[in-house]
Parts: structure tokens; sequence; C-alpha cells
């Protein structure tokens, strides 16, 4: 097949060598010129996901996949398209369709009768019929379902493990038709494989839901479920705090039977899903107090920690504290809603002076994220934001003044830290 990705980001340019490396011809489309040029060379634009190098290099060696600004002349080339946008929603949860616009009428001024259009990027239940096929249509003079496909196949994937997690969950697919839905499950069936999962209800593969609509608010509900589930565990974790118990021996014990699935508490909630997917759902179910609540009390946790802190340290006032981590969780390079920047802000609101390092970041590019990056100055208090594994055997012999240490995520060592105070959430 002839296919063509719309956004080469962390997502959008693994899914291309992942379609070329299956033998399929792929042009992806990007507005960064940067990116694309990358790309033409063979040569990955961002670092940290696992594989992707080589494989980049290999399938445009292979004269499989290239690169491109112009959206429309690539799509008019494909029998399949993939729209991997980003899409934002403001403070108050308002979705930002600005990007996924423009890139949809570029893709409506190039779209050809048989073509099959997928939208990958996690929409409000209702945006792929009720928006995109308008647009669409609108653009093109095709009619959705009759001269051209579309359907709705959620991304389900981490960075970092795009290509084991392709492989892993199974593909779903919600067409606005039957006939779009075929046209996609047979269209990921030809570019994706599958792990054999014996713990599934069906095979593992390409799964119809049935409609756009259902399969838009399984990828809201999967995300959903996991803030919520994380908010639940975050209020019990303030509860055990007051009543001096261990939250996560006590989550362990309820896990040990199968009806338990609670997660583990945590200083943030970061990225560019959990925080934001549940507001999308919300702005779908206003009604939804459940999904309000957790939302709520995990965005409060990283001020919680900073009240932590300083009933353990004392007053903050003029301390200077150290944050350790800037990403939003370990062994990512990404700051997207990350908890250094609410922490961070909790901290100077008590009068502490916070710095933070991160061994993934440059002080230059902490100094870029708004944040005073730590250049050995004396610190006598810290907090561990981000489970990088470099944490792990943290010791005093590190931070040789610091009084009390906050482990927000649990991975550093208490016996190392004998001697000084050593905190964790909900211990």
């Amino acid at each position: 097949m002839d296919i063509c990705v719309v956004a080469l980001g962390k997502i959008g340019l693994p899914l291309a060598v992942q379609f070329a490396s299956k033998g399929h011809r792929v042009v992806g489309a990007d507005v960064n010129e940067r990116v694309v040029a990358a790309v033409n060379d063979g040569l990955e634009p961002f670092p940290g996901e696992h594989r992707l190098a080589e494989l980049l290099k290999e399938t445009v060696a292979a004269g499989n996949l290239k690169a491109t600004t112009d959206t429309a002349a690539a799509v008019a080339e494909a029998d399949a398209v993939v729209v991997v946008v980003p899409l934002f929603v403001d403070a108050e949860g308002v979705p930002d369709f600005g990007w996924m616009d423009a890139a949809t009428e570029a893709i409506a001024k190039g779209l050809k009768p048989g073509t099959l259009v997928s939208y990958e990027t996690t929409l409000p239940v209702g945006t792929t019929r009720e928006r995109w096929a308008p647009m669409l249509e609108a653009g093109s003079g095709l009619t959705a379902g009759e001269d051209f496909h579309l359907v709705f196949s959620p991304e389900r994937v981490l960075t970092g493990r795009v290509f084991a997690d392709l492989r892993r969950y199974p593909k779903l697919v919600g067409g606005i038709d039957a006939a779009s839905a075929a046209a996609g499950v047979a269209f990921y069936e030809a570019v994706l494989d599958f792990d054999e999962r014996a713990d599934l209800p069906r095979p593992n593969g390409v799964w119809d839901l049935g409609s756009a609509e259902a399969s838009e608010m399984a990828k809201l509900a999967e995300t959903t479920y996991r803030d919520v589930n994380i908010g639940l565990a975050n209020q019990f974790a303030r509860f055990a705090d007051r009543r001096g118990l261990d939250v996560v021996k006590v989550i362990e014990a309820c896990n040990s039977q199968p009806y338990s699935h609670i997660h583990r508490p945590g200083i943030a909630v970061g990225g560019h899903c959990i925080p934001i997917y549940p507001q999308m759902y919300l702005w779908n179910d206003p009604e939804a107090t459940v999904v309000r609540s957790a939302r709520a009390a995990n965005a409060a946790m990283p001020a919680y920690a900073a009240d932590v802190l300083a009933a353990a340290y004392g007053d903050l006032a003029g301390a200077n504290v150290l944050v350790l981590g800037a990403a939003y969780r370990g062994g990512v390079k990404e700051t997207a809603f990350s908890g250094v920047f609410p922490l961070v802000e909790s901290l100077r609101a008590k009068g502490a002076v916070p710095y933070v390092s991160d061994p993934m970041y440059t002080d230059a590019e902490i100094e870029a994220e708004g944040l005073v990056p730590h250049r050995g100055e004396t610190v006598t208090a810290a907090v561990v934001q981000a489970d990088h594994d470099e944490y792990r055997t943290l010791s005093p012999a590190d931070l040789p003044e610091v009084a009390v240490l906050l482990d927000g995520r649990r991975v550093t060592d208490p016996a190392a830290w004998e001697g000084r105070r050593h905190l964790v959430l909900g211990g």
C-alpha cells in the first residue's frame, strides 16, 4: 500500500516506521521542516524511542519511507491516511482543535475516492463523525462512507516502547459505517503484528468496536480509569499519613486477590495522556463527579507533598530545596504536565528556593522550561519527583547537607538514609 502518516511526532514517526518495515510505501507529512529533513536523512529527530534509530535508518535506506511538508500531495498518493496530530485542552478542559482542523483541511484537499482515513489522536466522543467527516467532505467534495472510508483507531502506546506496545495490545477500530470499519480492520491487519495473549477474552489483533464513538470512548475510558484509580490511591495515601500506616503494604495486601487492582500513589500524574484525557471525557460528560473528584485529587498532590516536606523540615522560608526530576516519569525525556511545575510553585509559595536537576536534561534545557537548575548550591532538603533509575542509589553522600528527603516515587532506599529524615507519601 501507499500510506500517508500525518504528524511525525513521538507516536506518528514510530507508526510510519512500523508500516514501512512491513514493506509498504510510506510518506510522513509534518509541518516542521527540521523533522522532515531529519527523517529524510534517516536520523531520528528526538531521542529515547527503543529501536527507532535503527529501523528509521533501514526503512529510509530501503526507499520505503520519506517525509514531506506537503500534506495534501502526500494524501493524494495514499491508499490510507493515518492522523496523529496533537490535540490539547486548556485549563478548563476545553479541547483546542486548531492543529487538527488545519491538518484535516489539508487532508481534504488531497483526498481521493477509495481512501481510508484513520484518526489515532485521542478525541472526545463524537468528534470523528460530527467534526472530521463534515470537514473532509466539505474540502474534498466526497461523501464519507460512500466515496472514502473513515475510522477512529486510538493509539495505545507509551513513548519509549511504542514498537513493543503495538504488538502487545489489541488495535481498536471503529468506523462511521460497516464498510469503513472493514477497511480499517483490513488496513491494520496488513501493517501490524500481534503477540499471542492467553489473558484476553478473544485473540489479540484488530478489534472492531462497532462504531467510531465506541472506539473514541474506549480510549478515554481506559485512561480515565487510570486517573481515577490513582486518585483513589492518593486519597488512601493521605489517610495513611494521618494514621501512621504504610499505604503500599495495604495496597499490596488488597491486590493479592483478583478483584482489587489499586494503583500506586505518587507525587504527581503527568504526561500527555492521564492528566488530559479525563478532562476530555468531562467535556463529553460534565456530570461525571467521580472523574472530576479524582482529577482534583491528583492535581493536589504536588502541593500536598510540599506540605509534608514542610511538616518534617520546619519553616521552609529561605531554604534551598532540590527537586530531583524534571521529567513527568522516569526514563522519559518529556516534561508534559510534569509534577515539577506545580511542586516548584508550591515550594516557592512556602518561601523555599527550589532548584531542579535531572539526569536526562542539561542545565540549559532546565532553564528553557522556566526552572532554576542546580549548579552545586548547598541544599538542605530534597524531593524526588521523577522515578529515574539513577535515584535508586541516592544516599546522603550525594546530598551531604540534606536533612530531609521526601521520596515522592518510592525509588530510594530508606536504609541508605539512616540518621536523616526519609519520607514517602502514604508511609
